[in-house]
């Protein structure tokens, strides 16, 4: 099913003129691109003339408007949404389950994890249920958050020793995000875990931060009477068709000292 939220009132026009507006670009500058004229670009945001179907996917796609929202810009144009949402449960998306489940085995015994536009936990490896020891039940309770589960002052938090600097990167990123995208449910979640008080250990210096790796900020985490290192990366799919798959990122947790991956190459036996 597809779900295409558009406010009451609110026409295609106006709708295309937020997005453009930020992404700052010229109406001029999006005709060219779009290979259309600085006055119809006028015409279709003030409602005096009504784009054509394919012409709100191309302007969608020149704006880079998430998948999501291009439904809503359909179904504000008069349109039916193009692009389905299916639950990742459903027989259609099966390859690609066994596809994501294949990456994550294969990157053990490194942490890997996928989740949805909200941070929702939809799958992960054994590498992050090794770095979960600990954290309160009710954060691991159905649905899991990832945003929580690092933030909560009963999550991984109190064990990451560069935490502010960390915290900082995940701000940061969850800002950039609600600057591209129209998600409340996203901001809802900005608002609690940047309101999460801050361990009494991160109100000292950080510790590690004089060997923060030249390349990368790490995730600096002691676990198991150890100190591991790790440099995160995440992956997006090229040019989704459906709505679900259009939000699922895949974070995975690189080494990034020998001593973190001789740790885990070695099970943290003592």
């Amino acid at each position: 099913m597809t779900t295409a939220v558009v406010e009451r009132g609110t026409g295609v026009g106006a709708l295309l003129r937020e997005w453009r507006d930020r992404r700052r670009i010229s109406q001029l500058e999006l005709a060219l691109r779009a290979d259309s004229s600085a006055r119809h670009i006028s015409f279709i945001e003030t409602g005096r003339s009504r784009p054509s179907e394919e012409m709100v996917l191309r302007l969608a796609d020149h704006l880079d408007v998430p998948v999501r929202e291009r439904n809503a810009l359909l179904v504000a144009a008069g349109y039916a949404p193009r692009f389905p949402e299916r639950p990742l449960e459903d027989p259609a998306l099966e390859e690609l389950r066994k596809g994501l489940e294949r990456l994550l085995k294969g990157y053990e015994p490194f942490p890997a994890l996928v989740v949805d536009g909200t941070y929702g936990v939809v799958a992960a490896n054994s590498g992050i249920a090794m770095l979960l020891e600990g954290v309160a039940e009710p954060l691991l309770t159905p649905p899991l958050n990832a945003m929580r589960i690092t933030m909560h002052p009963h999550g991984l938090a109190p064990r990451i020793l560069n935490y502010p600097q960390w915290r900082g990167h995940l701000l940061h990123q969850m800002q950039r995000q609600l600057a591209l995208h129209r998600s409340a449910p996203l901001r809802a979640l900005y608002d609690e875990v940047s309101a999460y008080p801050m361990p009494k250990r991160a109100a000292a210096a950080a510790a590690g931060e004089g060997d923060v790796p030249p390349f990368a900020l790490p995730m600096v985490i002691e676990h198991a009477g150890r100190t591991l290192s790790f440099i995160s990366t995440i992956a997006t799919f090229n040019t989704p068709m459906d709505v679900t798959v259009s939000e699922l990122a895949l974070e995975t947790f690189l080494p990034a000292d020998a001593e973190t991956a001789a740790a885990l190459h070695g099970g943290f036996r003592p």
